[in-house]
């Protein structure tokens, strides 16, 4: 016979149920990029410093509603978090995405394969 949810919280001592409830509290906080900073007590100066930009820059990231992965992790790491990106799919439990976004200078190896195919392209037209 199947156990529902309740019975199983029911069976749980108030504290770890208490526990649960501040948890699940804490995920469904919302909260945007200026009121995370500001959580962090940063002003945009000090971030921009952090992030290598402007200020202005600062600004703009936080007032756009679409970002790039890439600068919305630089940013939340720019803060002192770890961005994760959550899907919740309607017929499962929610699963986090990997490998989204992550230090795109892993990502240099290009420039040795252009330099590559140059050099191959300068050896054809010399013979």
């Amino acid at each position: 016979m199947p156990v529902t949810l309740d019975e199983i919280l029911n069976e749980m001592p108030a504290e770890r149920r208490a526990r649960i409830d501040q948890l699940a509290q804490g995920m469904r906080e919302e909260m945007n990029l200026r009121e995370v900073r500001r959580l962090r007590k940063l002003t945009q100066a000090r971030l921009s410093k952090k992030l290598k930009i402007g200020q202005e820059g600062v600004s703009r990231i936080e007032k756009r509603s679409d970002l790039y992965i890439s600068t919305l992790r630089s940013y939340v790491e720019g803060v002192g978090g770890k961005l994760k990106l959550v899907v919740e799919l309607p017929d499962r439990a929610p699963v986090i995405l990997a490998g989204l976004g992550e230090n795109a200078t892993a990502k240099k190896p290009k420039k040795k394969i252009r330099a590559a195919a140059k050099s191959k392209l300068k050896t054809r037209r010399a013979a």
